[in-house]
Protein backbone atom coordinates (compact mmCIF):
# COMPACT_ATOMS: atom_id res chain seq x y z
CA UNK A 1 0.00 0.00 0.00
CA UNK A 2 2.87 2.34 0.83
CA UNK A 3 4.76 1.81 -2.55
CA UNK A 4 1.70 2.87 -4.07
CA UNK A 5 1.60 6.01 -2.11
CA UNK A 6 5.24 6.79 -2.32
CA UNK A 7 4.96 8.86 -5.94
CA UNK A 8 2.38 10.76 -5.01
CA UNK A 9 4.51 12.36 -2.24
CA UNK A 10 6.34 15.18 -3.70
CA UNK A 11 3.60 16.19 -6.35
CA UNK A 12 1.53 17.05 -3.28
CA UNK A 13 4.39 18.77 -1.63
CA UNK A 14 5.00 20.70 -4.23
CA UNK A 15 1.08 21.63 -3.86
CA UNK A 16 1.31 22.49 -0.53
CA UNK A 17 4.18 24.49 -1.19
CA UNK A 18 2.35 25.86 -4.17
CA UNK A 19 -0.90 26.73 -1.94
CA UNK A 20 1.11 28.25 0.95
CA UNK A 21 3.02 30.80 -1.00
CA UNK A 22 0.41 32.31 -3.20
CA UNK A 23 -1.67 32.78 0.17
CA UNK A 24 1.49 34.79 0.90
CA UNK A 25 1.84 36.49 -1.53
CA UNK A 26 -2.10 37.54 -1.39
CA UNK A 27 -1.49 38.38 2.51
CA UNK A 28 2.04 39.99 2.13
CA UNK A 29 3.03 40.41 -1.39
CA UNK A 30 4.71 41.52 -3.32
CA UNK A 31 8.11 38.88 -1.75
CA UNK A 32 11.16 38.43 -3.20
CA UNK A 33 12.05 34.56 -3.54
CA UNK A 34 14.12 34.51 -0.59
CA UNK A 35 11.73 36.41 1.52
CA UNK A 36 8.88 33.94 0.29
CA UNK A 37 11.59 31.23 1.31
CA UNK A 38 11.91 32.44 4.68
CA UNK A 39 8.48 32.68 5.37
CA UNK A 40 7.52 29.46 3.92
CA UNK A 41 10.56 27.45 5.49
CA UNK A 42 11.63 26.22 2.21
CA UNK A 43 15.65 26.36 0.89
CA UNK A 44 16.47 29.10 -1.22
CA UNK A 45 16.76 26.24 -4.23
CA UNK A 46 13.38 25.21 -3.68
CA UNK A 47 11.69 28.66 -3.06
CA UNK A 48 13.44 29.39 -6.55
CA UNK A 49 11.87 26.14 -8.32
CA UNK A 50 8.43 27.18 -6.54
CA UNK A 51 8.30 30.64 -7.97
CA UNK A 52 9.29 29.75 -11.50
CA UNK A 53 7.07 27.06 -11.75
CA UNK A 54 4.01 29.66 -10.35
CA UNK A 55 5.55 31.88 -13.47
CA UNK A 56 5.34 29.11 -15.69
CA UNK A 57 1.59 28.83 -15.14
CA UNK A 58 1.01 32.67 -15.39
CA UNK A 59 -0.06 32.82 -11.11
CA UNK A 60 2.42 35.40 -10.48
CA UNK A 61 4.71 38.07 -12.40
CA UNK A 62 7.60 40.34 -11.98
CA UNK A 63 6.22 43.22 -10.25
CA UNK A 64 9.80 45.28 -9.64
CA UNK A 65 12.85 45.29 -7.83
CA UNK A 66 14.03 45.63 -4.35
CA UNK A 67 17.34 46.96 -3.62
CA UNK A 68 19.34 45.01 -1.27
CA UNK A 69 23.58 45.21 -0.42
CA UNK A 70 26.08 44.07 -3.09
CA UNK A 71 24.77 42.32 -5.74
CA UNK A 72 21.36 42.55 -8.40
CA UNK A 73 18.43 43.86 -7.15
CA UNK A 74 16.17 41.06 -5.98
CA UNK A 75 13.03 40.72 -8.34
CA UNK A 76 9.49 41.19 -6.51
CA UNK A 77 6.79 38.69 -7.18
CA UNK A 78 3.06 39.59 -6.73
CA UNK A 79 0.23 36.88 -7.92
CA UNK A 80 -1.25 37.72 -11.02
CA UNK A 81 -4.36 40.03 -10.62
CA UNK A 82 -5.64 38.59 -13.88
CA UNK A 83 -4.71 35.37 -13.60
CA UNK A 84 -8.58 34.71 -12.57
CA UNK A 85 -11.87 36.75 -12.21
CA UNK A 86 -15.56 36.58 -10.06
CA UNK A 87 -18.71 38.26 -9.72
CA UNK A 88 -20.66 38.74 -7.65
CA UNK A 89 -24.52 39.68 -7.78
CA UNK A 90 -27.02 41.50 -5.08
CA UNK A 91 -30.10 40.90 -6.43
CA UNK A 92 -33.42 42.44 -4.85
CA UNK A 93 -37.04 43.17 -6.20
CA UNK A 94 -36.22 46.37 -7.52
CA UNK A 95 -32.82 46.64 -8.56
CA UNK A 96 -29.57 44.36 -9.29
CA UNK A 97 -26.17 45.53 -8.28
CA UNK A 98 -23.41 43.10 -9.45
CA UNK A 99 -19.25 43.95 -9.05
CA UNK A 100 -16.16 42.23 -10.48
CA UNK A 101 -13.20 41.40 -8.63
CA UNK A 102 -9.62 39.91 -9.60
CA UNK A 103 -7.63 37.05 -7.99
CA UNK A 104 -6.53 39.61 -5.27
CA UNK A 105 -9.85 40.58 -4.17
CA UNK A 106 -9.28 43.95 -5.29
CA UNK A 107 -13.19 45.12 -6.99
CA UNK A 108 -12.34 46.61 -10.05
CA UNK A 109 -15.69 47.09 -11.31
CA UNK A 110 -19.09 47.50 -10.68
CA UNK A 111 -22.40 47.97 -12.41
CA UNK A 112 -26.10 48.93 -10.39
CA UNK A 113 -29.13 48.20 -12.90
CA UNK A 114 -32.86 48.77 -11.90
CA UNK A 115 -35.40 45.50 -12.57
CA UNK A 116 -38.46 46.94 -12.46
CA UNK A 117 -39.18 46.94 -16.36
CA UNK A 118 -38.31 43.66 -17.11
CA UNK A 119 -39.53 40.14 -16.21
CA UNK A 120 -36.57 38.24 -17.58
CA UNK A 121 -34.24 37.03 -14.55
CA UNK A 122 -31.75 35.36 -17.12
CA UNK A 123 -31.59 38.78 -19.14
CA UNK A 124 -31.45 40.50 -16.04
CA UNK A 125 -28.43 38.42 -14.47
CA UNK A 126 -26.99 38.36 -17.86
CA UNK A 127 -26.82 42.05 -18.44
CA UNK A 128 -25.42 42.70 -14.72
CA UNK A 129 -22.73 40.02 -15.04
CA UNK A 130 -21.29 40.65 -18.96
CA UNK A 131 -21.25 44.74 -17.96
CA UNK A 132 -19.63 44.12 -14.48
CA UNK A 133 -17.21 42.37 -16.05
CA UNK A 134 -16.53 44.79 -19.14
CA UNK A 135 -16.66 47.63 -16.76
CA UNK A 136 -13.50 45.84 -15.13
CA UNK A 137 -12.09 45.20 -18.69
CA UNK A 138 -11.59 41.67 -17.61
CA UNK A 139 -12.93 38.64 -20.65
CA UNK A 140 -16.07 36.84 -19.46
CA UNK A 141 -13.83 33.63 -20.33
CA UNK A 142 -11.67 34.69 -17.22
CA UNK A 143 -14.80 35.05 -14.85
CA UNK A 144 -14.53 31.45 -12.88
CA UNK A 145 -17.55 31.82 -10.40
CA UNK A 146 -20.41 33.77 -10.45
CA UNK A 147 -22.18 34.05 -6.97
CA UNK A 148 -25.83 35.47 -6.56
CA UNK A 149 -27.14 36.55 -3.17
CA UNK A 150 -30.89 36.37 -3.58
CA UNK A 151 -33.78 36.50 -0.72
CA UNK A 152 -35.90 33.24 0.24
CA UNK A 153 -34.54 29.84 -0.21
CA UNK A 154 -31.89 27.76 -1.77
CA UNK A 155 -31.92 23.86 -1.89
CA UNK A 156 -28.94 22.76 -0.48
CA UNK A 157 -29.39 19.66 -2.49
CA UNK A 158 -29.57 20.98 -6.06
CA UNK A 159 -28.24 24.76 -5.28
CA UNK A 160 -31.45 25.59 -7.03
CA UNK A 161 -34.18 28.67 -5.83
CA UNK A 162 -37.06 26.80 -4.47
CA UNK A 163 -39.05 30.09 -2.98
CA UNK A 164 -38.19 34.09 -2.86
CA UNK A 165 -40.96 35.81 -1.66
CA UNK A 166 -40.25 39.22 -3.61
CA UNK A 167 -39.00 37.48 -6.56
CA UNK A 168 -42.48 35.72 -7.97
CA UNK A 169 -40.37 34.97 -11.14
CA UNK A 170 -36.99 33.95 -9.85
CA UNK A 171 -38.26 29.83 -9.55
CA UNK A 172 -36.51 26.22 -9.83
CA UNK A 173 -34.79 25.62 -13.35
CA UNK A 174 -33.12 29.15 -13.37
CA UNK A 175 -30.08 28.27 -11.98
CA UNK A 176 -29.42 25.65 -14.74
CA UNK A 177 -31.08 28.68 -17.36
CA UNK A 178 -28.34 30.83 -15.93
CA UNK A 179 -25.21 28.20 -16.41
CA UNK A 180 -26.43 27.45 -19.98
CA UNK A 181 -26.46 31.07 -20.29
CA UNK A 182 -23.03 32.01 -18.97
CA UNK A 183 -21.33 29.19 -20.05
CA UNK A 184 -19.57 29.73 -16.34
CA UNK A 185 -20.10 28.20 -12.76
CA UNK A 186 -23.06 29.92 -11.39
CA UNK A 187 -23.91 29.55 -7.50
CA UNK A 188 -27.39 31.14 -5.59
CA UNK A 189 -27.02 31.92 -1.74
CA UNK A 190 -29.27 33.24 0.49
CA UNK A 191 -28.46 37.30 0.77
CA UNK A 192 -28.72 37.16 4.70
CA UNK A 193 -26.15 33.97 4.87
CA UNK A 194 -23.60 36.27 2.57
CA UNK A 195 -23.67 39.34 5.21
CA UNK A 196 -22.63 36.73 7.23
CA UNK A 197 -19.78 35.45 5.47
CA UNK A 198 -18.81 39.32 5.17
CA UNK A 199 -19.09 40.06 8.65
CA UNK A 200 -16.60 37.21 9.26
CA UNK A 201 -14.44 38.41 6.76
CA UNK A 202 -14.23 42.25 7.89
CA UNK A 203 -16.92 42.85 10.16
CA UNK A 204 -18.18 42.84 13.77
CA UNK A 205 -17.40 38.93 13.61
CA UNK A 206 -13.83 38.67 12.92
CA UNK A 207 -12.59 36.23 14.51
CA UNK A 208 -15.42 34.02 15.73
CA UNK A 209 -16.11 30.65 14.00
CA UNK A 210 -19.61 30.66 15.79
CA UNK A 211 -22.59 33.54 15.85
CA UNK A 212 -25.79 33.84 14.06
CA UNK A 213 -26.45 37.37 12.45
CA UNK A 214 -30.08 39.27 12.15
CA UNK A 215 -31.39 40.63 9.53
CA UNK A 216 -34.07 43.50 9.84
CA UNK A 217 -34.88 45.44 6.88
CA UNK A 218 -38.07 45.01 4.52
CA UNK A 219 -37.84 41.28 5.80
CA UNK A 220 -36.44 39.86 8.60
CA UNK A 221 -33.49 37.09 8.12
CA UNK A 222 -30.97 34.92 10.67
CA UNK A 223 -27.44 33.70 9.01
CA UNK A 224 -26.29 30.89 11.61
CA UNK A 225 -22.26 30.49 11.20
CA UNK A 226 -21.15 26.89 13.03
CA UNK A 227 -17.66 26.26 12.99
CA UNK A 228 -16.72 28.60 10.80
CA UNK A 229 -19.59 27.39 8.26
CA UNK A 230 -23.00 28.50 6.99
CA UNK A 231 -25.55 26.25 8.48
CA UNK A 232 -28.59 25.83 5.60
CA UNK A 233 -30.61 22.85 7.80
CA UNK A 234 -32.13 20.35 5.62
CA UNK A 235 -33.91 22.39 2.91
CA UNK A 236 -32.04 25.57 3.13
CA UNK A 237 -34.72 27.13 5.44
CA UNK A 238 -32.71 27.68 8.10
CA UNK A 239 -32.92 30.97 9.48
CA UNK A 240 -35.95 31.79 7.84
CA UNK A 241 -36.79 33.65 11.26
CA UNK A 242 -39.95 35.46 9.76
CA UNK A 243 -41.54 32.68 10.20
CA UNK A 244 -41.25 32.18 14.02
CA UNK A 245 -44.52 31.84 16.00
CA UNK A 246 -43.76 35.08 18.82
CA UNK A 247 -46.54 36.45 20.72
CA UNK A 248 -47.96 39.60 19.92
CA UNK A 249 -48.61 38.69 15.85
CA UNK A 250 -51.30 36.82 14.35
CA UNK A 251 -50.30 33.14 13.58
CA UNK A 252 -50.80 32.29 9.99
CA UNK A 253 -52.09 28.65 9.49
CA UNK A 254 -52.58 28.70 5.86
CA UNK A 255 -49.70 26.85 3.87
CA UNK A 256 -49.54 29.83 1.57
CA UNK A 257 -45.92 31.23 1.63
CA UNK A 258 -47.55 34.85 0.85
CA UNK A 259 -48.81 34.94 4.21
CA UNK A 260 -47.28 37.67 6.52
CA UNK A 261 -45.50 35.26 9.17
CA UNK A 262 -45.68 36.09 13.05
CA UNK A 263 -42.37 37.63 13.59
CA UNK A 264 -42.11 39.28 10.32
CA UNK A 265 -45.42 41.49 11.42
CA UNK A 266 -43.95 41.91 14.48
CA UNK A 267 -40.31 43.38 13.57
CA UNK A 268 -40.16 44.11 9.79
CA UNK A 269 -39.92 47.58 8.23
CA UNK A 270 -43.91 47.82 8.20
CA UNK A 271 -43.88 47.18 11.92
CA UNK A 272 -41.05 49.57 12.78
CA UNK A 273 -42.94 52.56 10.55
CA UNK A 274 -45.78 51.67 12.80
CA UNK A 275 -44.72 51.91 16.04
CA UNK A 276 -42.24 55.04 15.11
CA UNK A 277 -45.54 56.62 14.33
CA UNK A 278 -46.91 56.01 17.73
CA UNK A 279 -43.66 57.52 18.69
CA UNK A 280 -43.56 61.09 16.79
CA UNK A 281 -42.01 59.94 13.86
CA UNK A 282 -44.97 59.96 11.18
CA UNK A 283 -43.16 60.66 8.15
CA UNK A 284 -39.99 58.72 8.24
CA UNK A 285 -38.92 55.25 6.89
CA UNK A 286 -37.85 52.40 9.07
CA UNK A 287 -34.39 53.25 9.28
CA UNK A 288 -34.74 56.79 8.68
CA UNK A 289 -37.12 56.98 11.99
CA UNK A 290 -34.96 54.38 14.40
CA UNK A 291 -31.61 56.88 13.50
CA UNK A 292 -33.94 59.55 14.82
CA UNK A 293 -34.69 58.17 17.54
CA UNK A 294 -31.12 57.32 18.29
CA UNK A 295 -29.93 60.81 18.01
CA UNK A 296 -32.91 61.90 20.27
CA UNK A 297 -31.12 60.23 23.24
CA UNK A 298 -33.30 59.72 26.43
CA UNK A 299 -36.55 60.98 23.96
CA UNK A 300 -36.15 58.14 21.34
CA UNK A 301 -35.75 55.61 24.52
CA UNK A 302 -39.09 54.49 24.46
CA UNK A 303 -38.81 53.78 20.86
CA UNK A 304 -35.92 51.74 20.91
CA UNK A 305 -36.79 49.98 24.26
CA UNK A 306 -40.40 48.68 22.45
CA UNK A 307 -38.51 48.18 19.15
CA UNK A 308 -36.10 46.05 21.59
CA UNK A 309 -38.59 44.03 23.30
CA UNK A 310 -40.00 42.90 20.07
CA UNK A 311 -36.25 41.71 18.26
CA UNK A 312 -35.41 40.04 21.29
CA UNK A 313 -38.39 37.48 21.24
CA UNK A 314 -36.73 36.37 17.88
CA UNK A 315 -33.04 36.65 18.93
CA UNK A 316 -34.10 34.77 22.38
CA UNK A 317 -35.67 32.07 20.85
CA UNK A 318 -32.34 31.77 18.39
CA UNK A 319 -30.09 31.54 21.50
CA UNK A 320 -31.15 29.19 23.34
CA UNK A 321 -31.25 26.78 20.55
CA UNK A 322 -28.07 27.90 19.18
CA UNK A 323 -26.40 29.46 22.74
CA UNK A 324 -24.54 31.36 19.97
CA UNK A 325 -21.35 33.49 21.68
CA UNK A 326 -22.23 36.40 19.31
CA UNK A 327 -25.65 38.41 17.56
CA UNK A 328 -24.57 40.25 14.82
CA UNK A 329 -28.18 42.79 13.87
CA UNK A 330 -27.45 43.81 10.50
CA UNK A 331 -30.00 44.82 7.74
CA UNK A 332 -31.26 48.75 7.24
CA UNK A 333 -32.72 48.91 10.94
CA UNK A 334 -30.50 46.77 12.51
CA UNK A 335 -27.40 49.16 10.93
CA UNK A 336 -29.54 52.16 12.36
CA UNK A 337 -30.25 50.86 15.52
CA UNK A 338 -26.15 50.71 16.42
CA UNK A 339 -24.67 50.21 19.69
CA UNK A 340 -28.50 51.93 21.15
CA UNK A 341 -30.75 49.25 19.80
CA UNK A 342 -28.08 46.37 19.97
CA UNK A 343 -27.87 46.86 24.32
CA UNK A 344 -31.18 47.07 24.52
CA UNK A 345 -32.05 43.96 22.86
CA UNK A 346 -28.99 42.29 25.01
CA UNK A 347 -30.39 43.38 28.20
CA UNK A 348 -33.90 41.86 27.26
CA UNK A 349 -32.79 39.02 25.97
CA UNK A 350 -30.68 38.30 29.05
CA UNK A 351 -33.83 39.11 31.23
CA UNK A 352 -35.96 36.78 29.94
CA UNK A 353 -33.77 33.56 29.20
CA UNK A 354 -31.02 31.78 30.68
CA UNK A 355 -28.49 32.92 27.63
CA UNK A 356 -26.21 36.26 27.35
CA UNK A 357 -25.01 36.50 24.08
CA UNK A 358 -23.55 39.83 23.33
CA UNK A 359 -25.03 41.76 20.86
CA UNK A 360 -23.87 43.99 18.75
CA UNK A 361 -24.30 46.56 15.75
CA UNK A 362 -23.46 45.53 12.09
CA UNK A 363 -19.83 46.47 11.57
CA UNK A 364 -19.76 46.89 7.65
CA UNK A 365 -21.69 49.99 6.68
CA UNK A 366 -21.56 49.44 2.23
CA UNK A 367 -23.02 46.50 0.68
CA UNK A 368 -22.35 43.34 2.77
CA UNK A 369 -24.72 40.73 0.69
CA UNK A 370 -22.22 42.15 -2.04
CA UNK A 371 -19.36 41.96 0.01
CA UNK A 372 -20.17 38.40 0.54
CA UNK A 373 -21.13 36.99 -2.56
CA UNK A 374 -17.40 38.02 -3.90
CA UNK A 375 -15.35 35.98 -0.64
CA UNK A 376 -17.48 33.09 -1.49
CA UNK A 377 -16.93 33.31 -5.21
CA UNK A 378 -13.04 33.77 -3.92
CA UNK A 379 -13.08 31.30 -1.69
CA UNK A 380 -13.98 28.68 -4.29
CA UNK A 381 -11.87 29.76 -7.03
CA UNK A 382 -8.99 30.62 -5.12
CA UNK A 383 -8.91 26.56 -4.05
CA UNK A 384 -9.84 25.75 -7.89
CA UNK A 385 -6.67 28.23 -9.66
CA UNK A 386 -4.19 27.55 -6.48
CA UNK A 387 -5.07 23.44 -6.17
CA UNK A 388 -4.64 23.39 -10.03
CA UNK A 389 -0.62 24.00 -9.66
CA UNK A 390 0.15 20.66 -8.97
CA UNK A 391 1.86 19.41 -12.55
Amino acid sequence: MSATRLPGTPRLLRALNDRAALELLLERGPLTRARLGELTGLSKVTASQLVERLEERGLVARVGEQAGGRGPNAQLYAVRPGSAHVVGVDVGPDRVVAACADITGAVIGRVEQSTRDTDDPVGVVHNAVVQAASSAQAQLSSVRRIVLGTPGLVDPGTGDITFAFNLPRWHSGLLAALRDDLHTPVVFENDVNLAAVAEAQSGAAQGLSDFVLVWVGAGVGLAIMLGGRLHHGSSGAAGEIGYLPVPGAPIPRDVSRRAKPAFQQLIGADSVRAVAREHGYPDADAAEAVRAAVAAGADGGPMLDELARRLALGVASTCVVLDPPLVVLAGEVGQAGGAALADRVQQEVAAITLVQPRVVPTGLTEEPILQGALRTALDAVRDEVFGSTVG
